[in-house]
């Protein structure tokens, strides 16, 4: 006899049951499912439509489907272009540099705010680290400006005149440790609810057992944040291409382009500055594709390095 017969016919009672529930009350479904689902068809996928200008000579007022086809033209003028190995060198050395140096951060901040009993204490220095990221990129830019002028306050400590915003060495140093500030506090907050779930009377035992500091976050505190710590990692590392060109057109100086021009305020420049629709467009795409590609690929290394565990 199947010991597993009672529960597997539980179960198909259960879907039974919730299957004559909506069959009875499917215009309720339909009233609050309906506005969302809408919303994300004519926000989400027909937009999608739009990947086609990619692959024609786009013209405004033929529009998409009375424009020329040309195929693959735009994607293999990209990779013909002889800045396409610096925009994408500059692409992924921001974007990887900023994934090893800004992603440990909100780790080691929330274990920080984890050792702190005392609640009001603990409030306000939590609130001094979250303010940063309620600044826009736009301001955040300009506050970097200025601190970094000739004039700012950095020269003033260091007593020197130098531009740093012009200096192609400084901007990905600029760019990273910014973002670093403005977005670690607020990324740390996961990883302060995970631990919240960390038992206490572990944590208890390991201090009463002479466990230091670095003993008691690997036995008891790093297990309450692991899984979240490999999510956030894979969806990170899957979005290495997609750094938003506002804040590196935003920091960026005729001086620095060396190393401040990336993939997407090139895409910016050539779709809306100069109207090459076609070929910002499929500049666009090959972006997308990468990221996809890097996001398959650096789950299933992530699975088989942690027992099969990924997204």
């Amino acid at each position: 006899m199947n010991e597993n017969a009672p529960a597997q016919g539980k179960s198909s009672g259960k879907l039974h049951n919730a299957l004559v529930y909506f069959r009875q009350h499917w215009q309720l479904y339909l009233i609050f499912i309906l506005p969302a689902v809408v919303l994300t068809i004519v926000f989400r996928y027909i937009p999608m439509g739009g990947i086609l200008i990619a692959f024609k000579n786009y013209n405004p007022i033929k529009g998409i489907w009375g424009s020329k086809w040309v195929g693959l033209k735009y994607f293999q003028r990209f990779l013909k272009s002889p800045d396409f190995l610096s925009y994408l060198a500059n692409t992924l050395k921001l974007s990887i540099y900023g994934l090893l140096w800004g992603f440990p951060v909100p780790i080691i901040l929330a274990l920080l705010l984890n050792r702190i009993e005392r609640v009001g204490i603990k409030k306000k220095i939590q609130l001094v680290l979250y303010m940063p990221n309620f600044v826009s990129v736009i301001v955040l830019c300009g506050i970097v400006r200025i601190f970094l002028s000739v004039t700012g306050p950095v020269n003033l400590l260091l007593g020197t005149q130098i531009n740093f915003m012009t200096m192609p060495e400084a901007f990905r140093t600029i760019y990273i440790a910014s973002g670093i500030w403005q977005g670690a506090g607020w990324a740390s907050i996961m990883y302060t609810a995970a631990l919240s779930n960390a038992s206490q009377e572990l944590k208890e035992a390991a201090w009463i057992d002479g466990a230091n500091i670095f003993q008691q976050i690997k036995a008891v505190e790093w297990p309450a944040i692991k899984d979240m710590v490999i999510i956030q990692f894979i969806l990170q590392a899957g979005n290495i291409m997609s750094i938003g060109f506002e804040k590196a057109y935003a920091l960026q100086t005729d001086l620095n382009l060396k190393s401040s021009e990336i993939i997407a305020t090139y895409v910016y420049k050539k779709g809306l500055l100069d109207g090459d629709y076609g070929f910002s467009t499929a500049v666009g795409l090959f972006n997308t594709v990468i990221n996809v590609i890097l996001l398959i690929t650096v789950n299933k290394v992530v699975a088989k390095m942690n027992d099969g565990k990924g997204l």
